[in-house]
């Protein structure tokens, strides 16, 4: 497919090479992965943290199975144990199955024998929990209805039931755990579930026309073609691509389940940040193995838009919590960004498939870049603790988790972690695609032979790589190493992002003579016949950079961010005198030293420097900051961060004193307005975000924290605060929120009260003028003065609607 696809968009193996020049001439063959089984890394930052994932993350994440109950819901299925189903969601199984592949990788690299015998016990309670026809999803087997939600009332009754995800999990969990131990136990649990949905799903009369609902069935089913060279698991993957948007059985289409367009159709990514990126993995195996460039046509389409519009600089994706998707173009907020780990994750996977299938360097600038910054951020650097969404930029409300109850992360951390080998190397015929720079050895079969590369490097903090080649004999061949965009003043390969100044150059020897060689597709070039020990010196110079987005991101307006090579460096209250961030910026050209801190976060490169900083008086001052790699962050407790820095005054936001609101405690008070209703009958849950004084723009913004009723429509739904003391009260400026969204919009409300708390009952203020609900500006009411421990918003919201408050003042 590489072949055809290069000729179909004009690729030109002679770019950049001058007339003298001998043309490379790319083998007319497919690029092939290497097994991460024949690289070994022995660096200072990633083996470090491989072997936390083995030592710590994955014992931990199966701990927490034990514990929660994912185990038990297989042994009740498989009749070995008696009880309840345990869990909140339809695809709980999912977990046990990411830790597996994980854990699968890791026996792989580094044998255990402890961990050998518990797989199998894990697999044993598994396969006891298969139906005989093949059908494997406990919570449908176990008839827990109380999730019927999701599932309905029997097998296959709701296209977004995750039976299909539960079962590409398994697939993949499956084919890892084959490849690493070489034992079929788990694999022909997957094989029987296998030849089940190849029976239920396709295009024939008597099969069921959906697509799979939730994405990733498709990439594990061709995984399991390639493992059994069983054709038709590649023909049901494609089925699913091509019923991808179609409704054929008159099911609502919905961006949410990826089910919004035909693929062939698509020029935007929209919907689930997570369920796009495995879909177009998906796509992209599928497109490769068939030979089908139309699909790959609309993978790129949709690639650019993403790449230019919707990417964030750490290499995350998926900008709103509401649906855990994408926005509008260059809706690329910085506090509320979603950014979850496994969408960072999934943009590794759907980037390095497009690669493979082209063989252009861009796409592995974003796999770096996501790899470094968006993925590891994730996960603690202890291996135990995990952030479920990303954000870059923070009040202190975000703090990592052991666990959740919807714990699609942790595990997908661990199957990813141990795997990242995986992704430094690749081959096309007798070369050599170098694609990462981490320091170790790679055991490499090419064609015609076979080749050992050791690198010396201390990457991703320094730009000095030497990279030693051994061929099992002299031989001619092509080493393409790759030039990092952020090497070529592109920080992405579109004009998302730009560098304020220019890249120094970047230097190339062979056996200690300087070379120049072209650039073809973001690969330096190296054609020569090789023999034993020679060594490519290769020299990235890492100066401190400053970052700007396009002009129409609107939340980095005014803003710069910090690289230095691949990594984007972020403040963290902590490492600045008054543990605050908003109130200080940093011009363009501000000199900053990088310093390596041995003792600090495991190890790390630190930017120091003199900033500027504002006070509430508006006057200006020099005070020294640090800047810390930002997939760090959040190791020493919760604190204020960002990544993206003012680099003047105006954009600067001094630390505002504290107000009535701002002092409050947000609550959800769930029950319904009732005049003198005991305040003790009122269920109470955590709000957030409607008194962090932060200035709302419009009502649609949503860039910084707001409250919203997610899934709630047409009903009426309250907000509450709650003082430490009494206090004397007269007027509430509410700024209501009002925005679109694909699974349902956000309005300003039909109409709204104002309570306050009066001893053990909620009554309603004496209103002295109209309540209002009008957008983009504060709704003012005043009231006859109260004196009160509390105040409640009762807000009735639109027909078919759903609302939310972003700022609430109380004066």
């Amino acid at each position: 497919m590489k072949n055809k696809l290069s000729a179909l968009f004009g690729y030109i193996a002679l770019l950049g090479v001058s007339a003298c020049s001998t043309p490379y001439i790319q083998p007319d063959a497919p690029i092939k992965e290497v097994p991460f089984t024949q690289v070994h890394f022995n660096d200072n930052f990633w083996s470090p943290r491989i072997e936390i994932n083995r030592t710590v993350s994955i014992p931990s994440a199966f701990g927490e199975c034990e514990k929660n109950g994912r185990f038990d819901n297989f042994a009740i299925a498989g009749g070995l144990k008696k009880g309840e189903h345990r869990g909140d969601f339809s695809f709980d199984d999912t977990d046990p199955y990411k830790i597996i592949e994980g854990a699968s990788y890791s026996l792989a690299a580094h044998y255990d024998k402890k961990l050998d015998a518990y797989l199998d016990s894990v697999i044993t309670l598994i396969a006891a929990a298969q139906e005989p026809d093949g059908y494997l999803t406990t919570c449908v087997t176990n008839k827990c209805y109380r999730l019927s939600g999701w599932w309905g009332r029997s097998r296959w009754e709701k296209i977004n039931s995750h039976e299909l995800y539960n079962c590409g999990h398994m697939y993949e969990a499956a084919v890892a755990h084959f490849q690493a131990t070489g034992k079929r136990s788990f694999l022909d649990v997957a094989i029987k579930n296998a030849d089940l949905i190849c029976k239920v799903f396709g295009p024939n009369e008597d099969q069921k026309h959906v697509p799979s609902g939730h994405p990733i069935v498709e990439m594990a089913l061709t995984k399991l073609y390639k493992v059994t060279a069983d054709k038709k698991y590649l023909d049901l993957a494609r089925y699913f691509v091509e019923e991808t948007g179609r409704g054929t059985d008159g099911h609502r289409l919905n961006a949410y389940s990826q089910d919004h367009q035909p693929i062939l159709e698509q020029d935007e990514i929209v919907g689930h940040a997570v369920r796009a990126g495995y879909l177009y993995s998906g796509v992209a195996d599928v497109a490769s193995l068939t030979n089908d460039t139309a699909y790959f046509h609309a993978l790129s389409r949709v690639w650019d838009n993403m790449a230019s519009k919707k990417l964030y600089i750490t290499g995350g994706i998926g900008s709103r919590a509401q649906g855990e998707g994408f926005g509008p173009n260059y809706e690329l907020n910085n506090q509320t960004a979603y950014c979850e780990t496994c969408a960072s994750i999934a943009n590794v996977y759907w980037n390095h498939r497009m690669f493979l299938a082209t063989g252009d360097a861009k796409y592995y600038d974003v796999v770096e870049r996501a790899l470094y910054n968006g993925v590891i951020s994730g996960v603690s650097l202890s291996g135990d603790k995990f952030f479920y969404d990303n954000s870059l930029e923070s009040m202190g409300q975000h703090e990592r988790q052991r666990w959740f109850g919807c714990a699609c992360c942790p595990g997908n951390i661990t199957r990813f972690m141990a795997s990242v080998p995986h992704y430094a190397y690749a081959t096309q015929g007798n070369d050599i695609y170098v694609n990462l720079y981490v320091q170790g050895d790679a055991q490499l079969e090419t064609a015609g032979s076979k080749v050992k590369l050791a690198q010396t490097t201390s990457y991703p903090w320094d730009g000095k790589i030497s990279v030693t080649v051994i061929p099992e004999s002299k031989q001619e061949f092509a080493l393409r190493f790759r030039i990092p965009g952020w090497a070529q003043d592109m920080p992405v390969p579109t004009d998302l992002y730009s560098f304020t100044d220019k890249s120094p150059a970047y230097t190339i020897r062979v056996n200690g003579k300087s070379v120049k060689e072209p650039l073809i597709d973001g690969y330096a070039t190296i054609q020569r016949t090789w023999k034993a020990n020679d060594v490519v010196e290769i020299d990235l110079p890492m100066p401190v950079r400053r970052v700007r987005a396009n002009d129409q991101v609107e939340d980095d307006k005014g803003k710069l961010a910090i690289e230095r090579g691949p990594i984007m460096f972020c403040l963290e209250g902590k490492d600045q005198a008054d543990s605050t961030v908003f109130n200080k910026f940093i011009p363009d050209g501000t000199m900053m030293e990088a310093s390596y801190e041995k003792e600090l976060l495991n190890g790390v490169i630190v930017l120091t420097g003199t900033a500027k900083q504002v006070s509430i008086d508006g006057t200006v001052k020099e005070v020294p900051f640090k800047a810390i790699p930002y997939s760090t962050w959040n190791n020493r407790g919760a604190d204020q961060m960002a990544v993206w820095i003012p680099e003047s005054a105006s954009y600067a936001r001094a630390t505002p004193k504290p107000t009535i609101a701002s002092q409050a405690r947000t609550l959800m008070i769930q029950s319904p307005i009732q005049k003198d209703a005991p305040v003790s009958a009122a269920i109470e849950t955590w709000a957030w975000g409607v008194n962090d004084q932060w200035e709302p723009k419009r009502s649609s913004d949503i860039s910084k924290p707001y409250h919203y009723w997610w899934l709630r429509n047409g009903t009426e739904e309250t907000l509450a605060y709650s003082f430490d003391k009494p206090q004397l009260v007269s007027n509430v400026q509410v700024y209501w929120l009002d925005f679109d969204h694909y699974d349902g919009d956000f309005r300003v409300p039909q109409s709204w009260k104002l309570y306050y708390k009066a001893g053990n009952s909620w009554k309603e203020v004496e209103n002295l003028n109209e309540y209002a609900v009008n957008k983009d500006c504060y709704n003012n009411l005043d009231f006859k003065p109260v004196k009160t421990n509390g105040l409640k918003i009762a807000a009735q919201l639109q027909s078919g609607k759903s609302g939310g408050v972003i700022e609430w003042k109380v004066n």
